[in-house]
Formats: structure tokens, C-alpha cells, sequence
């Protein structure tokens, strides 16, 4: 399988990494609902045996238990993936959702992601969000720190708008920046994608298929049977007006799969690598069958004319 270097790092990436935000499982404010450790261990497996060579999560994940179980999938494999995480998002013993970008939190922050994944170095250590705004200087400046100490070998961020991007390029370079980036979410082509071309940023594309929306495999009934503490039956995209939208485009998605084998979830995760700007892309993985409806995507690329197809139809839906 092919690899591309990620901005400036010596890390050379497959098109498709492992997302470990579902595997934190449920019982937080943005978890998927219940999951099983052990599908988990075993879909992480099977993206490794696949050929895949890196893993990103973050300590929000499950309020700790992603990197946990993603720590124990990789000592039981054998391998040694790129291991990504994320700070920024603490939390208190209730549960909630703390944003913080102090020098010391973060610092705390990585230590606690060192130990529950079990590992000497975090290969990329990004912020998870850049909130609160006033502090993302005193942030990116520790976790350039953490870099220079060796606690972690490359350094990026996430959700950053371009001011928030040339802020901290003025205090340290930056490796990557993780947008979300999918046929329903576009934004970051207007500003984002210009800004780290030009200064060599990688970019690792998050939610290519909106959170499972465009895999193929999503129902309205489904939806609606999903668990209470499953964020994503509250989101707009996956309510009216904008599902019976989703759902069409997903059957031209399926539609223009089916002329290259290829399932809806490969041909939407193949429309965010078509930009050059895209390092690579996240896909989540929570049973070993799911890696089977992805893989393909690390090799196929859309036509011109199907991306037209693809956007003509955007332009004539909007919901």
C-alpha cells in the first residue's frame, strides 16, 4: 500500500488510518453508545493485518477508554502502528466536557495518554480543539515543549480555523491539522486547504463518511433505534430535512461504486483524498466486517466526471 509523508514529519502514512472515537463506547456526551471491547480489539486487528499503519484517537474518547483499548490492541498485535492522540478535552468526575489549554493541564494531559496507551513516545500529539481561543498560544507553546522533551515526535492540531493556524505557526511549526472534511462538509476548501498547502501542513480528514452516515448501511429505522447516549441521532445531518437528502446521495454514491466495485462508504472516503492537500483519511473501525467496506478506498480515486456528478447533485439538493 502506498504512503505519503505527513507535512514535515520522517512519518510516512497509508491513505487510510484507524479512528478509535467509536471504540470509546458510550456514557459520555459525544460517545456512540455501548461497544464491545472485544470487536473493538479484534476491528483494530483487522485494519493492521490490512495493511494500515496508523491509529488516531484522544483522551475525550470515551473519557479515557479509547486509548486504553487502543493501547491493548496494539500490544496484542504486535505491531508498531503510528500512534496519534489529542489533548484539550478534560474532564471532571461527572463527566463533563472541560476545555483547557493551561500549560500544566496539557502537560498532565500527555502523561495520562503515555501510561493508558502504553507507550514510550505518542508519535503525533495534536490539540483536539482550539478553546478556549485566548489560550491557544500558551497551548500549542506546551505541547512544542513536550516535543522538545521528547515525550512526543510530532505535533498538530485539530479543528483550527486559518487565524488560529497562523497563531501558532508563529510560535512552532505545525505537522498536520485534523478537519473534519466529507461531500457534506466541505468548509475547509476555502481556507484551510490553501493555508497548509502553502506551508507544508498535513491534513488527516476526519469523518470522510459523516460519522457512518455515507457507508451505505445507515436507515432512517436504524437511526432511530439507536441508543440514547449515541450523539449522532441529534445532529442535523441525521434528521429532517437533511436525511432524506443524505439518503439519496448516498444511493449515487452506491450507484457510482457499483461501476468499480466499490461500496458508498469507499467512493465518499475516495472524494476527500482526491485533494492532494489530504494526507489521509480517518475511518472509523468498530468490527472486523467494517474493514471490508473501506479498504478499497486506499487505492481507488473518483474520475473527474464523478466528482462533477457528485457536486452537480450537491448543487441541485441543498436541504
Amino acid at each position: 500500500m502506498q504512503t505519503r509523508a505527513l507535512g514535515n514529519s520522517d512519518l510516512h502514512l497509508t491513505p487510510l488510518g484507524i479512528g478509535a472515537w467509536a471504540i470509546g463506547g458510550g456514557g459520555w456526551k459525544f460517545g456512540w453508545g455501548p461497544q464491545d471491547d472485544d470487536d473493538s480489539i479484534a476491528a483494530i486487528h483487522a485494519g493492521l493485518d490490512a495493511g494500515l499503519n496508523w491509529i488516531d484517537t484522544a483522551a475525550i474518547y470515551g473519557l479515557g477508554h479509547s486509548e486504553v483499548v487502543v493501547g491493548r490492541a496494539v500490544k496484542s498485535h504486535g505491531s508498531k502502528p503510528y500512534i496519534f492522540t489529542k489533548c484539550e478535552r478534560t474532564w471532571d468526575e461527572q463527566g463533563n466536557i472541560i476545555p483547557c489549554l493551561k500549560a500544566d493541564s496539557i502537560k498532565r494531559e500527555c502523561e495520562a495518554s503515555l501510561r493508558r496507551l502504553g507507550v514510550d513516545v505518542i508519535d503525533l500529539y495534536q490539540i483536539h480543539w482550539p478553546q478556549p481561543d485566548e489560550d491557544v498560544e500558551e497551548g500549542w507553546g506546551a505541547v512544542a515543549e513536550l516535543q522538545k522533551e521528547g515525550k512526543v515526535r510530532w505535533i498538530g492540531v485539530s479543528n483550527f480555523s486559518v487565524d488560529q493556524l497562523k497563531r501558532a505557526h508563529a510560535i512552532a511549526p505545525l505537522t498536520s491539522l485534523q478537519p473534519p472534511y466529507s461531500i457534506l462538509s466541505p468548509e475547509i476548501e476555502d481556507g484551510q486547504l490553501p493555508y497548509v498547502a502553502e506551508h507544508n501542513i498535513g491534513v488527516l480528514a476526519y469523518s470522510p463518511m459523516k460519522s457512518g452516515l455515507l457507508t451505505g448501511k445507515m436507515t432512517a429505522e436504524r437511526i432511530a433505534q439507536m441508543p440514547s447516549d449515541d450523539f449522532r441521532k441529534n445532529t442535523p445531518h441525521f434528521q429532517e430535512p437533511k436525511l432524506s437528502r443524505n439518503m439519496a446521495l448516498v444511493e449515487l454514491l452506491r450507484a457510482m461504486g457499483a461501476r468499480h466495485g466499490r461500496s458508498p462508504g469507499e467512493v465518499a472516503i475516495a472524494w476527500a483524498l482526491r485533494r492532494p492537500e489530504v494526507t489521509a483519511a480517518i475511518v472509523g473501525l468498530r468490527s472486523k466486517a467494517q474493514v471490508d467496506g473501506v479498504i478499497g478506498a486506499a487505492e481507488f480515486r473518483l474520475t473527474a466526471d464523478e466528482v462533477a456528478e457528485i457536486a452537480a447533485f450537491m448543487a441541485a439538493n441543498p436541504a
